[in-house]
């Protein structure tokens, strides 16, 4: 209702703006006659004053004040007392604001429901960014940042630039958005398994401690939460667990929707942990005592690969735990120096590190 009232006064404004001057008489409409008048009395004094001084005759006076008088009568003659607009005028102006009072509104609204929506409701924001894909996502992001800056409080507000953020790789941004979504509008299991992705991903794709707590939560509220399964098995495979990292994903395509658009990427997963099972099945093969001697083989056949070859910031952190399962702290701290070395360049991945050693319990006592 707010908007026609504002609208009606912007009519009305308009309007008046049109007929004001409409309405104002010109009292300077016979300064012309009025004019003339004057400047043939001024000439009649001016013959008697040149009379007077000798300057004309009386035959050229007397010609010259017949002339003036002749042209003084003739203007007073033309001369029309202005009582009041006469009837052409007044019809043309009449005419004009009618169309001033008819057609400037008739216009306006005609233009506004060509070019406006008045019929169209009002949209979520979340809504206007799904279904219309060739929206200005950096504008439409800068207005919700603009809204969150002075409402720092608004949960929904969070929920919604937050997935906006993991899909632009602002991992960082997105973590602390889904982290603030939660403490204002309280626990839910698609913001949890969010928050543990965007920190998972914020760390070089590798499933820390700080990613692991909110997806188990996740699970614990909906124990069919895609997202936190899925990286929770990824867990496991970077743990050195592959074959529960295995049992994880089956059964997690087993439970999929028939039209879940995230299966061709766990199948692509699972697809790569398949690819070698000859080794973990040899090894639960084997009696137990073997079994560990095997698992303690391919550890440090691992860290002998990692040192001359570098590897990548995943291998080394399985690297780290599987010494620590093996109850090897000490060669876990050596691999953590190691691993600072070759990432030393690498702030994100020094901290994920140190975050790694306090979980593992690896950090050096203070002297």
């Amino acid at each position: 209702m707010l908007i026609w009232i504002i609208f009606a006064a912007m009519t009305a404004a308009a309007v008046f703006a049109l007929l004001w001057p409409l309405g104002r008489g010109d009292a300077n409409a016979f300064a012309e006659v009025t004019d003339a008048k004057s400047l043939y009395r001024s000439q009649l004094a001016e013959i008697d004053r040149d009379f007077g001084r000798g300057l004309i005759g009386g035959t050229e006076a007397d010609a010259a004040r017949a002339e003036a008088g002749r042209r003084l009568l003739r203007a007073a003659d033309g001369e029309a007392v202005p009582t009041g607009d006469s009837e052409p005028a007044l019809r043309r102006r009449r005419a004009a604001s009618a169309i001033a009072l008819s057609c400037v509104p008739l216009f306006a609204l005609l233009l506004y429901g060509a070019q406006g929506s008045p019929e169209r409701p009002d949209q979520p924001l979340s809504a206007r960014l799904k279904s219309d894909p060739s929206q200005d996502f950096a504008l439409a992001v800068s207005r919700i940042e603009a809204h969150l800056a002075a409402n720092p409080g608004d949960a929904r507000g969070w929920a919604v630039v937050a997935p906006v953020y993991l899909r632009q790789g602002r991992y960082d941004e997105a973590a602390r958005a889904f982290a603030a979504a939660l403490e204002h509008g309280g626990a839910n299991a698609e913001l949890l398994a969010g928050l543990g992705e965007a920190r998972a991903l914020a760390a070089g794709g590798v499933v820390t401690a700080e990613a692991r707590q909110p997806l188990t939560e996740a699970v614990k509220l909906d124990g069919g939460n895609a997202r936190a399964r899925f990286f929770l098995a990824i867990a496991k495979e970077q743990d050195g667990d592959s074959a529960g990292a295995i049992v994880d994903l089956r059964a997690l395509l087993a439970d999929a929707p028939a039209d879940a658009t995230w299966v061709g990427t766990v199948r692509l997963r699972l697809e790569g942990l398949e690819a070698a099972p000859s080794t973990g099945a040899s090894i639960a093969a084997l009696p137990p005592g073997e079994q560990q001697l095997a698992i303690r083989g391919m550890v440090d056949g691992l860290a002998e690969r990692l040192k001359m070859g570098g590897g990548t910031f995943a291998e080394w952190t399985r690297l780290i735990r599987s010494q620590v399962v093996l109850g090897d702290k000490p060669a876990a701290r050596e691999a953590i120096i190691a691993a600072r070395q070759r990432f030393a360049d690498d702030g994100a991945a020094l901290g994920q590190l140190d975050a790694l050693a306090g979980e593992l319990g690896l950090r050096e006592p203070a002297p």
